[in-house]
């Protein structure tokens, strides 16, 4: 099969981009209660660009290949699968292997396409809907009537949180820094829109009476300003390490707010049991899969490119100013030979 591979992850430091191309690798084969699926699309996520970069090692016995989620076809079913057959439309969450033709695939981690959403488009869903739901629900507990506050409205995992905080009847703060992202947040529903660059946050969610619930995904910049962002009671949750890793946390405070911080990653949860994948993508079919058929939480994507490009598209996340996720479409074989695959393939 074609995958994209990482050919040169640059110097550790950073200062030159992965080099990514596409190339053919061995097919893989779906174990006992696992799938093969024949890719139609996969979609980019910050930690797709920290492994390529070499800082994100996937968990032990995952795939090596990018690529957190997928969505496509079953080409084949192995021992002890129930309920899905070959050509079912599915699409799936993953621990690696997504950014090529075929990945095998737990059952456990594969979904239904919802309803009204088209098989390229729903690439878009597993990660930030398992993401969201088990943070903001799973973990936070968020409700109707409380107050949600989400950082990096315009990221995919903020155009979800956005959605499903309004969807569960709280009301949703935003920040970003873009007028024009801050706008497009607020016809996704946010009620309150917060520009990072000239507000200050902790001050404008005072306001509204503190946050109930944060969403972060910047880790240890924000430590200190989220707690005191937080309403008694409150509930900071950690899901991203954009603005480092290491933080000071003011206990004192947290105590005063009677909150908690909490923190998760998706990716490392067992794959059965309490707070498992299993647990989580079965709440998010049952619980969400309705309201994205609904039309009430969608995908929101900002660019579909062929996964040939995906060096391009994770260039594009980094430099910021796109509006929800970016889509890698498996390319078609008619007509491309392989050396013209190969040229095509190296995606500086």
């Amino acid at each position: 099969m074609w995958a994209v591979t990482v050919q040169d992850s640059g110097p550790s430091n950073g200062a030159t981009p992965p080099v990514l191309g596409w190339a053919q690798v061995p097919d893989p084969t779906p174990g006992p209660g696992e799938v093969l699926i024949a890719v139609t699309a996969s979609a980019v996520n910050r930690a797709d660009v920290l492994q390529a970069a070499g800082n994100y090692a996937p968990p032990p016995g995952a795939s090596q290949i990018l690529g957190l989620e997928c969505s496509g076809r079953i080409a084949a079913v192995g021992d002890g699968v129930d309920g899905w057959s070959v050509g079912d439309q599915c699409c799936a969450l993953l621990a690696g292997g997504g950014y090529a033709e075929l990945v095998a695939v737990p059952v456990q981690q594969l979904l239904p396409v919802p309803d009204g959403v088209d098989l390229v488009s729903a690439a878009a869903l597993p990660e930030a809907a398992c993401t969201v739901w088990s943070n903001l629900v799973m973990a936070a507990g968020l409700s109707a009537g409380q107050t949600l506050l989400v950082h990096g409205g315009g990221s995919g995992i903020g155009t979800m949180a956005i959605q499903v905080g309004k969807a569960l009847g709280a009301g949703v703060a935003v920040t970003a820094g873009r007028a024009e992202t801050l706008t497009a947040c607020a016809e996704l529903g946010a009620d309150l829109l917060i520009n990072h660059r000239t507000d200050d946050f902790v001050e404008r969610i005072a306001d509204a009476g503190g946050a109930d619930v944060i969403l972060d995904v910047m880790g240890a910049k924000y430590l200190s300003r989220n707690i005191s962002a937080l309403a008694v009671g409150g509930r900071l949750v950690v899901v991203g390490m954009q603005g480092g890793t290491t933080g000071e946390l003011n206990i004192q405070a947290l105590m005063r707010k009677q909150g908690s911080v909490i923190s998760t990653a998706l990716r490392f949860r067992p794959l059965t049991g309490t707070g498992s994948k299993q647990a989580v993508v079965q709440q998010v079919r049952d619980r969400l899969w309705p309201p994205v058929a609904a039309g009430t939480v969608r995908p929101v994507i900002d660019t579909v490119l062929p996964m040939t490009q995906a060096g391009q598209a994770h260039r594009r996340l980094v430099a910021g100013g796109h509006f929800g996720k970016m889509v890698l479409q498996v390319p078609t074989h008619d007509g491309i030979d392989d050396n013209q695959r190969t040229s095509e393939g190296t995606d500086r």
